[in-house]
C-alpha cells in the first residue's frame, strides 16, 4: 500500500463511493448525566462528487438504514429503533443531501446539507478534515475524511426521555454525529 499523500482538495475531482467496510457513521449521547454512550450505524451507502474547478458544485448524498443502529446492547438498540426514538418502521432511512460546500483551508471544508431523521429535515453544517489519499492494493484511489457535528435530537422529533431521581434526564438532547469516511474514486 502506498503512503497517503497530502493532495489538496482541488485535485480530488471525481465521483466517489463511500466504502462501508472502512467507514464509520457514529454518534455519542450523554447517558444518565454521567457518562457517554457511543453507537454506530452498520448499513449505509453514499456518494460524493468533488469538483476541483468549482468546489461549490461538490455534491454528497448519504442514506443510512435506521434499523442498523448498534450500541452493543440489544435491548437499548431495540428501544432506539422504536417509536420512542427513530420509529424505523415508519422512517427506515436517515438521509443527508448536501446543499453547500465551502473549503476553509487546503485540507478542511464545511459541508452543509439537509439531514432528515424521523421524517424531519433540518440544515446542518459539518466541518471535515481531509485525512489524505492513497492508492490501495487493488489500484483504487481511496480518500479519507473525518468530521463531527452536534445536533439537538428534539429538532428531529426524537423527544422520549426519563427523569432521574437525582435530577436531570436519562438521555441528553445533544447528540454528536461522527463521520470517519473512506471513499473510493469510481473508475
Amino acid at each position: 500500500m502506498s503512503t497517503p499523500t497530502t493532495t489538496p482538495l482541488a485535485q480530488l475531482t471525481g465521483t466517489y463511493t463511500i466504502d462501508p467496510s472502512h467507514t464509520r457513521i457514529g454518534f455519542v449521547a450523554r447517558h444518565a448525566m454521567v457518562t457517554k454512550v457511543r453507537g454506530a450505524f452498520n448499513e449505509f451507502e453514499g456518494t460524493a462528487v468533488f469538483d476541483g474547478a468549482d468546489p461549490a458544485a461538490t455534491a454528497v448524498r448519504v442514506a443510512i438504514t435506521a434499523a442498523s443502529i448498534d450500541t452493543r446492547n440489544a435491548q437499548r438498540d431495540e428501544h432506539l429503533r422504536s417509536n420512542d426514538f427513530l420509529a424505523m418502521e415508519t422512517f427506515p432511512e436517515i438521509t443527508f443531501v448536501s446543499t453547500a460546500f465551502r473549503q476553509t483551508s487546503e485540507s478542511t471544508f464545511d459541508l452543509t446539507g439537509d439531514l432528515t431523521i424521523k421524517g424531519v429535515t433540518n440544515s446542518v453544517t459539518i466541518p471535515f478534515d481531509y485525512e489524505g489519499a492513497s492508492t490501495d492494493p487493488f489500484g483504487n484511489l481511496r480518500v479519507g475524511f473525518e468530521g463531527a457535528v452536534t445536533i439537538n435530537r428534539k429538532d428531529y422529533g426524537v423527544t422520549w426521555n426519563a427523569a432521574l431521581e437525582t435530577g436531570g434526564v436519562l438521555v441528553s438532547d445533544k447528540i454528536t454525529l461522527e463521520f470517519e469516511v473512506s471513499a473510493i474514486r469510481n473508475a
